[in-house]
């Protein structure tokens, strides 16, 4: 059981809630806030204040004033009108992640809900009830607002959830639950959309993959280092201490372990003098890459322990404050530089596969094909990495960089941090099929060379790659082991295979 509090949920916490299936609650001390706050709002109401978003209209109406006997009805119309997305869903897995970071930042006790509001959304994720939730259609400020409102009708019991595998109406789910709908009361709708819980659930998972996917990348490429014969000198801790970058020092610290006691790789000299780029710059790249990585993780922890709706409750209600919280700049950017770094694993592994399979470049049989020339073997599995690589370059164009003006000019600037956080997810997904490519011409490169001369760890990750596909015979349709392969990479249990520092 997880504890959330609005100010102490971790990245790793995340992990266990979405795949494990782990139960939250709501602390005492969270409650409390929650209590104080709806306390202001009710008082707002009573008293008949002039404040946004709880006795006026939204955006360009905030300055139309709304009498307290339409309250309820204020809040049901935003939901219902502001639940505009189109497209396809949100993976069930984002959907989860959502519920879990609304109600964290509503459990910091600025927003102004009721207890209740807060229960349900513990009940649908402590009880697997997921909404089904467009990916189009957020422009990443004024909160994800249209992904937000679908997460919204859930809780009015409209729409629609996944649920015990089914996609069914809120309405039954609650019912085969035993629970009932809430009826917004003044404020709640607002505090349920306004906030960058899209994109940032979109890029939490995101990031849980793109993490494992980098240390996965460590270790496929260093059997293919193995299988082209590369010069391990370049990765002398003294290299890399001289340039100083940590991340830089610890990719080459695992690619020393990776490869301990192999009898493939090679010194200075004894085969050519330096190996090319892809090869030779493995820590440099896939550095870089960390250090993206580390700041996209630090600004993740801040926005899921962040208050981002609008107004915000302080002071128990002596001041209520308009602000810009909702917009999704800083996810955003983070969201455009994870595309790039990932992307960049993908570069560097298209290049590594294209020397496997250019007997030019390897001294290896042409396309690592068992019979050359009357059969193709691996060239169009590289033709495939390169259009992966290539569709990557087109996605990884920063959405950041965009912006349109909304609500008749009141919302004049964007983020687009939602479009950047799917294509970041997209490119992730590209990138791990480049990887089990690189994964299969590796296994076969390796089988070349003689798999008895593998480092320890190098023949783990052989070992488990040849459990999902066989070794290259004969041509067959390889798009199969492809699938096989990246599936292993996404799901499998890699805790034995990785190295970590």
């Amino acid at each position: 059981m997880i504890t959330l509090t609005g100010n102490t949920l971790t990245l790793k916490e995340i992990g266990h809630v979405l795949f494990d299936f782990e139960h939250v609650k709501a602390s005492n001390e969270s409650l409390a806030k929650v209590e104080a706050s709806r306390k202001a709002v009710d008082e707002i109401v009573a008293n008949n204040k002039v404040v946004y978003g709880i006795t006026t209209g939204f955006g360009k109406m905030s300055d139309v004033l709304i009498d307290n006997t339409q309250v309820e009805a204020l809040q049901l119309n935003l939901i219902r009108s502001h639940a505009c997305g189109v497209g396809e869903p949100f993976p069930e897995t984002v959907s989860r992640a959502m519920l879990l970071l609304r109600v964290n930042a509503l459990l910091k006790g600025f927003s102004g809900v009721r207890v209740e509001v807060i229960q349900l959304l513990i009940d649908c994720i402590n009880r697997s009830i997921h909404p089904v939730i467009p990916e189009q259609g957020s422009l990443g400020a004024s909160g994800d607002l249209a992904p937000l409102s679908h997460l919204a009708l859930t809780l009015i019991g409209e729409g629609d959830v996944y649920f015990k595998e089914k996609r069914i109406p809120a309405s039954d789910a609650f019912m085969a639950e035993d629970l009932k709908p809430i009826v917004l009361s003044a404020k709640e709708g607002l505090a349920l959309i306004n906030g960058t819980q899209a994109m940032t659930a979109m890029g939490v998972v995101g990031y849980l993959e793109a993490e494992k996917l980098a240390y996965q990348s460590e270790a496929i490429a260093s059997m293919t280092f193995e299988g082209l014969r590369g010069i391990i000198d370049a990765f002398d801790e003294s290299i890399h201490l001289a340039r100083g970058y940590p991340e830089q020092v610890d990719v080459a610290k695992r690619f020393r372990m990776y490869l301990k006691g192999s009898e493939l790789i090679t010194k200075q000299g004894e085969v050519r003098i330096q190996d090319a780029y892809s090869l030779r710059c493995i820590p440099q790249v896939h550095g870089a890459s960390w250090q993206t990585f580390n700041y996209v993780k630090e600004k993740l922890e801040i926005e899921i322990n962040a208050a981002t709706d609008n107004p915000l409750i302080f002071d128990r209600g002596e001041r209520v404050i308009s602000g810009g919280n909702f917009h999704g700049q800083p996810i955003a950017f983070a969201m455009d530089f994870m595309k790039i770094a990932v992307a960049e694993l993908a570069n560097i592994s298209e290049r590594r596969i294209e020397r496997m399979v250019n007997p030019q470049l390897s001294e290896l049989p042409p396309f690592l094909s068992a019979n050359p020339g009357v059969e193709s073997g691996a060239m169009i599995l590289q033709y495939s990495a390169a259009s992966l690589v290539s569709e990557n370059k087109t996605l990884a164009h920063p959405a950041s960089v965009d912006s349109i003006p909304s609500s008749a000019n009141q919302e004049d600037h964007v983020s687009m941090g939602t479009i950047g956080s799917r294509h970041a997810y997209q490119i992730i997904q590209n990138t791990r099929r480049v990887l089990a490519i690189e994964w299969l011409c590796a296994m076969q490169a390796v089988e070349i060379r003689g798999i008895e001369k593998l480092g320890q760890k190098t023949q783990r990750v052989y070992e488990k790659g040849r459990t999902v596909a066989e070794s290259i015979t004969t041509d067959r349709v390889f798009s199969y082991d492809v699938e096989r392969l990246a599936d292993e990479l996404k799901s499998g249990d890699w805790s034995r295979y990785l190295i970590r520092n």
